[in-house]
């Protein structure tokens, strides 16, 4: 009888609820490959979009969700990897990550620290990168500059901040509601706001004199067009997710999709080119298998020093749906992660 792991897989993407726990037998590991017992599975909102359909980079037919996770080694048929059985690590996938087994490629794992918990491993790669690819290779920020983080106490938004302490860039993070501003305060970030009705006027409030340089959106809309409004001379938008789009509990919403799709911000080159201000855009997934890129954040990483990621929920595997709903309706502190075998 051929091996088994557990995945949570779905036929079709369209409706969250047709995701299902099911058993699927492991096929021989490829000679170049490496084999990964899964501690922890980290969430995101791609998942979600994924999983409806919204997702440009979603998988034909049947597919299973899920783009990081931590674990151990139990295999490696990759000659060239200095990765043992035993080790512990942390990787990304371009989706499977949904499982209690998953085979990968060596290039996108690396050592969990060893002061790290397997959940702290699961929410680090993703959000990090993200962040990383915005702010040092997009952004360009430099010490002493202004940075605007929206949603600032998720995932992405708290490894953003972390970064910007790192670099020496001063930052103004956004939230959606008070009690998301109190707990980044808590945290020890001053300069935070709401994205509410008045939002722009506290924007130019908290900004004063000085000259806001990078701004780092995953929500688009109003907030958005405001956001670059209030850029100086040689500012940047960079644009990774459109929050805004979120689908319901079950599937998209394609009228309500369709109106906010008429209304989103447009950014006219030529009066880009007037104003001296940049719109960039990205989809990290399609970066992964970009080595040199990779590599090159880990060196960066490891002399920043960062302090692991911030989980604020941890829900067992089984509970996939559960913690899903619980990202899609945006409450949440910190990252998601799903746990197998740590708690």
């Amino acid at each position: 009888m051929n091996a088994q792991r557990a995945v949570w897989r779905i036929d079709k993407a369209g409706d969250i609820t047709d995701l299902r726990l099911l058993n699927d037998d492991l096929a021989d590991l490829a000679s170049d490959m490496v084999r990964v017992q899964v501690q922890a599975v980290g969430l995101n909102f791609a998942d979600i979009f994924a999983l409806t359909g919204l997702y440009s980079a979603t998988p034909k037919g049947a597919f299973i969700p899920g783009l990081e996770f931590s674990g151990i080694v139990i295999d490696n048929r990759d000659a060239q990897s200095q990765l043992n059985v035993g080790d512990r690590v942390m990787g990304c996938i371009r989706f499977g990550a949904y499982a209690t087994v998953v085979d990968v490629a060596a290039s996108q794992l690396t050592r969990l620290p060893d002061d790290w918990s397997f959940a702290q491993g699961a929410a680090f790669l993703v959000q990090t990168f993200t962040a990383w690819y915005a702010l040092r290779e997009l952004g360009n920020v430099k010490a002493g500059q202004l940075a605007l983080i929206h949603s600032a106490a998720g995932g992405v938004g708290l490894q953003a901040l972390q970064l910007c302490k790192a670099f020496g860039v001063n930052v103004i993070g956004s939230v959606g509601d008070a009690t998301k501003q109190q707990w980044l305060r808590q945290q020890g970030w001053r300069e935070v706001i709401i994205r509410d009705a008045q939002f722009a006027d506290n924007l130019q409030h908290a900004i004063g004199e000085r000259e806001l340089r990078v701004v780092l959106d995953g929500v688009g809309g109003k907030t958005q067009q405001q956001s670059f409004e209030a850029l100086a001379p040689c500012g940047r938008l960079i644009v990774f997710g459109a929050a805004e789009f979120t689908p319901g509990k079950r599937r998209p919403n394609w009228m309500k999709i369709a109106w906010r799709y008429f209304r989103r911000p447009r950014y006219e080159v030529l009066n880009m080119i007037s104003a001296n201000k940049s719109v960039m855009a990205f989809n990290l997934i399609w970066l992964w298998q970009k080595r040199e890129l990779f590599d090159q954040m880990n060196r960066e990483l490891a002399v920043l020093h960062l302090p692991p990621p911030h989980i604020g929920h941890r829900d067992d595997f089984t509970q996939a749906a559960e913690a899903i709903e619980k990202l899609r309706s945006g409450t949440s502190f910190g990252k998601i992660v799903l746990m197998l075998n740590e708690h």
